[in-house]
C-alpha cells in the first residue's frame, strides 16, 4: 500500500499529535524523558571514546560501576555535581551548560 505524501508527520508533528503541544504536562514529561536519554547516551560515547569501562570511570570519579551503568541507561538522574566529576576527573574535560530560554 502506497502511501500519500501528506500521511507521513515530521517529529514535531508526532509529537504534538501524540503527546500534545509544547508545556502540555504530557509533551513537558516525553521532553525531560529525551534529555535524560541523551545525556546518556553522550556519556557513553565519550566514556568510549576515553577507552575507558565504566568500572574505571567510577573509580576515577569516585562512585560505582553500577551508578554509571544506571546513568548511561537511563535509569537514574545525575546530579549537575556528579557530572561535573565525570567530565573533569573522568574525562579530563570541561562541562559547558547553557541555558536556552523560550519567547
Amino acid at each position: 500500500m502506497k502511501r500519500k505524501k501528506s500521511d507521513i508527520l515530521t517529529l514535531e508533528q508526532f509529537k504534538e499529535k501524540h503527546y500534545g503541544a509544547r508545556g502540555t504536562s504530557k509533551r513537558d514529561t516525553l521532553e525531560a524523558g529525551y534529555e535524560n536519554f541523551r545525556l546518556g547516551a553522550l556519556l557513553h560515547q565519550a566514556r568510549l571514546a576515553k577507552g575507558l569501562t565504566q568500572e574505571e570511570l567510577a573509580e576515577k570519579v569516585g562512585t560505582t560501576k553500577s551508578y554509571i551503568s544506571k546513568i548511561e541507561n537511563n535509569l537514574k538522574e545525575v546530579r549537575i555535581s556528579t557530572l561535573m566529576r565525570i567530565v573533569e576527573l573522568g574525562f579530563g574535560g570541561q562541562l559547558q551548560l547553557s541555558i536556552k530560554l523560550q519567547r
